[in-house]
């Protein structure tokens, strides 16, 4: 069930808060992401608010006065749910439902009600309600001041537990349940990344804001037929395909889910084995919407949720798309960003350009190599073309001379035949040095 019902479309107040150092600006920018939540989780917004304050009330958030202004106008709106634009803490969000007399929620439970209407895989499913329950939790409430009945017989007498705390041990054994299962699933994904470094194919993952067109990017440059759909959190599941660069090498190019302002702790916890793809990625494509009205806040919120996922060390480059809708905008970002790229993944236009600056980062970390194999040792040769890019290859009495440039994870397989090793991209340095 999600936290949202919908019969129908409900009508929504929307409520932000000014507080130092934020802007009234700002706020509204938040809050018109917040309607876009609102729409995508199926409802409408019916009003918004907009309060200046020195801090927020640890009771009602807003403050007894101002909430009862808020509950005249959802009775003049006729609004079904008012929505805070943050996350309230359960003693707020009772206090507040009592005084306006109809459901409140925070950003949090809107976008975790988003995920569970998209949730598809089974993985996906799992991930969602544990986020979920571990949200409601801490926000468990009796229903009366009885006692559950217990049966009869020595040491069974008492008042037995409430509802409550049957519902709170109901919930715990669901999560232990769902975080066990998960893990397995995180066992699974390393052990298949394990395999694919083995097999020498880097990894590439895309990231970005919700909706930036990482998907469409991803059919763009695999050919693929990845579910594209113009809404907010429409990917929940990794996608992986293979991608062929313009030297000859393949990559392994990752669809992760988008990321938002304020994205919930609870989903990045949930969320782990999915988002490991992420950190354990040789290169991070970051997706960026030229068009968006606040591209540079948005790169930020992902660079925040990156540092929380342990993330936020591995190399990226930035790709603005959607250049058909917002060209100026575009030329714009990628001057204040250097090496950056522009491009359309729904018309095409720049992703050539995309690939030749893929393939010069990937390359950027290599090691030009040379190396002699015998011709009686194929499986090297085999192994060297699936591993790189081998640049040059010629006779030499008897064994094959070959200049390959290799990965830093990679070269030292190849060791026994490496005869000089003074061509590092960006440098030189002594075979001794290189080759442990």
């Amino acid at each position: 069930m999600t936290l949202i019902e919908r019969s129908f479309r409900e009508r929504i107040v929307l409520v932000g808060v000014v507080t130092y150092p934020h802007t009234e600006s700002e706020v509204n920018e938040s809050l018109d992401e917040l309607s876009l939540l609102v729409d995508t989780a199926g409802a409408d917004e019916a009003a918004r608010v907009v309060q200046h304050r020195a801090e927020l009330d640890p009771a009602t958030y807003i403050g007894s006065g101002k909430a009862r202004e808020l509950h005249d106008l959802c009775e003049t709106v006729d609004a079904d749910t008012v929505v805070f634009d943050d996350e309230l803490s359960p003693a707020q969000q009772r206090n507040l439902e009592k005084i306006l007399g109809r459901t409140a929620i925070d950003r949090t439970a809107v976008i975790l009600d988003i995920f569970a209407q998209n949730a598809r895989s089974e993985e996906g499913r799992a991930q969602v309600e544990l986020a979920l329950l571990r949200y409601r939790l801490p926000r468990l409430r009796g229903r009366g001041q009885g006692f559950s009945q217990q049966a009869g017989g020595i040491g069974t007498r008492g008042p037995g537990e409430t509802q409550l705390e049957v519902d709170r041990r109901r919930i715990m054994r669901k999560i232990t349940k769902l975080e066990v299962e998960l893990e397995a699933v995180r066992h699974t994904r390393r052990t298949q990344r394990r395999q694919r470094r083995r097999g020498a194919l880097r990894t590439v993952s895309l990231v970005g804001y919700t909706n930036s067109g990482k998907s469409t990017l991803l059919n763009a440059l695999t050919d693929s037929d990845t579910l594209v759909q113009n809404r907010l959190f429409a990917t929940l599941d990794p996608r992986t395909r293979r991608l062929e660069m313009p030297g000859g090498e393949a990559v392994l190019c990752t669809d992760t889910v988008g990321f938002v302002r304020k994205l919930p702790h609870q989903l990045v916890e949930a969320f782990a084995s999915t988002l490991e793809i992420v950190a354990d990625a040789d290169l991070l494509i970051h997706v960026v919407d030229s068009s968006a009205a606040d591209p540079e806040g948005q790169m930020e919120a992902v660079h925040e949720v990156l540092k929380e996922i342990e993330a936020d060390m591995v190399p990226e480059l930035i790709v603005f798309n959607k250049l058909d809708k917002a060209a100026e905008a575009a030329g714009d970002l990628s001057f204040s960003h250097p090496g950056s790229v522009v491009c359309s993944a729904l018309t095409g236009a720049g992703l050539d350009g995309l690939l030749v600056r893929l393939s010069e980062v990937l390359r950027s970390a290599d090691r030009t190599l040379d190396l002699e194999v015998p011709y009686d040792r194929g499986d090297v040769l085999a192994a060297l073309h699936r591993s790189g890019e081998v640049l040059r290859q010629t006779d030499s009495g008897g064994r094959l001379a070959l200049r390959v440039r290799l990965d830093d994870s990679t070269h030292r397989r190849f060791a026994e035949f490496v005869v000089r090793n003074d061509h590092v991209e960006g440098g030189s340095q002594p075979v001794d040095e290189e080759i442990e």
